[in-house]
């Protein structure tokens, strides 16, 4: 795997945030677009694609594209048990995220449904500031949220 590039996703972060990548589908309106723009994060950040059909992650059109790309509770998982190709990642606490990190919410307790693009670290969710989309926020930070729980991961 190539080295993840954090300036490369700052600036993805920067340029997409507020507004939508036409090469990529606007999955706003069919459960949310959070992940899907996290995807691309991570994508502009390691460049490298994981087409395995059972348990990759990778995006090839919007009715061709792993469960990982989109869904938050599957990115989490291919993040944390990926040993093939593309990105990794680690469970952390927040004041060990850096940009380009991922932090995900939960809002009923019982399930992860909303993923977030670290664009400025911090040592704790009032301090660390994000990117996401279906509420589309740039420089937002995480306490603005009104979530239940949240869980950090590091890309490695």
């Amino acid at each position: 795997m190539s080295k993840y590039n954090r300036e490369n996703i700052y600036k993805y972060a920067e340029k997409w945030a507020l507004s939508r990548n036409p090469k990529y589908y606007n999955y706003d309106y069919i459960g949310g677009d959070c992940t899907n723009f996290v995807s691309q994060c991570i994508y502009a950040g390691c460049g490298q694609m994981n087409y395995n059909r059972l348990n990759g992650w990778y995006y090839i059109n919007a009715n061709n594209k792993s469960p990982s790309w989109t869904g938050v509770e599957f990115l989490y998982d291919f993040l944390i048990s990926n040993k093939g190709s593309g990105p990794r990642g680690e469970d952390t606490s927040i004041d060990k995220l850096e940009i380009g990190d991922i932090v995900q919410l939960s809002f009923e307790g019982l399930r992860f449904s909303h993923g977030l693009v670290v664009i400025q670290s911090g040592t704790s969710v009032e301090n660390t500031l994000i990117a996401a989309h279906t509420y589309d926020v740039f420089r937002k930070r995480v306490s603005d949220y009104g979530f239940e729980k949240y869980r950090c991961i590091h890309l490695i």
